[in-house]
């Protein structure tokens, strides 16, 4: 017997059982206390220990009004389809917080409708992290497709690609992208996405009802530098040339314009699907992504955002 995980195990459960008797049976610490029969002390700790082990899942069923006055306004003065804004802490600097568990609740939502769906999924942090906030489900109705592969420059599988993660928790019928991010080389890029075993998952990435997808920024830090994916000097080459940001890869300036070669006549990803006929979310906030998150929006590169306060804000005064 491993004494030392059951010994975890049984901490988890009286967490658990805190956790619900606070947050949903509505007791206080005290009567948490004298039910467990431990100290008010211990029953705070576990309490904690509940929320910080993803063991309860906290959402705010409130409207708050400056959150939605201001996705109101950023709906109408972008025209975008789906606007949802949640409160910023300002003693924070997460780009992921907040963001990631309003969008969980948009995955899921979608998730729990019987009508099949097909899901479009990016990458990066911020949809990993969503990702990761999703309760169990059985989905066999729906199929979940990547945008973007999934193999790093070195042969390992890439981090922040959520494919599998998503369809280990939701059970639906999953179809990743078995390439690497960006090939080595144009022809490499076109020779790979002609296989036969990948041109169907690009036929059904371009027919996704509703995608989310993540926006990297370009600066000093970009996701696509830090996480291997492209050398020092391309990530030089791509500001120079006016490159502010990415989705799946492809890099887009000021205007939403994409950069011509350099790495985008290298991505693997498949092409984002039409805004016209579908839901393309973006999940971002942040002054490092702003002026990319901005790009999208006016160049309608995505017809969806869920984003904070403090960047709502900064974007309605941009304008």
């Amino acid at each position: 017997m491993n004494t030392r995980q059951d010994g975890g195990n049984n901490r988890l459960d009286d967490a658990a059982r805190a956790g619900w008797l606070y947050y949903v049976a509505g007791n206080t610490q005290d009567q948490i206390a004298a039910t467990l029969g431990i100290s008010r002390q211990t029953a705070q700790r576990l309490v904690s220990l509940a929320v910080s082990e993803g063991l309860i899942k906290v959402r705010v069923d409130h409207p708050i009004a400056n959150c939605l006055d201001l996705a109101a306004r950023l709906k109408s003065r972008f025209a975008l389809d789906l606007v949802e804004v949640v409160p910023s802490d300002p003693n924070s600097s997460s780009t992921t917080i907040g963001i990631a568990e309003a969008a969980a609740a948009e995955i899921e939502r979608r998730l729990r409708s019987p009508t099949p769906i097909v899901m479009g999924i990016g990458t990066g942090r911020t949809l990993k992290a969503a990702i990761e906030q999703l309760p169990p489900m059985e989905c066999p109705q729906h199929k979940v497709v990547s945008l973007t592969g999934n193999i790093s420059p070195d042969g390992s599988a890439a981090f922040y690609n959520v494919i599998f993660t998503m369809a280990d928790r939701v059970k639906a019928r999953s179809f990743p992208m078995p390439l690497p991010v960006i090939a080595s080389s144009p022809q490499e890029r076109e020779m790979l996405l002609n296989q036969p075993m990948i041109q169907p998952t690009l036929a059904l990435a371009a027919e996704a009802d509703v995608t989310f997808i993540g926006i990297g920024d370009l600066g000093p830090k970009a996701p696509l530098y830090e996480d291997g994916f492209i050398s020092e000097s391309e990530l030089k080459a791509l500001q120079k040339a006016g490159g502010i940001a990415e989705i799946v890869g492809w890099v887009f300036d000021r205007e939403g314009r994409m950069i011509e070669g350099i790495t985008n006549d290298r991505v693997s990803s498949a092409s984002l699907p039409s805004r016209e006929k579908s839901l393309v979310i973006a999940l971002a906030m942040g002054e490092r992504k702003l002026p990319g998150i901005l790009a999208a929006v006016n160049r309608r590169l995505v017809n969806g955002l869920i984003t904070d306060e403090r960047t709502a804000a900064a974007l309605l005064a941009s304008i």
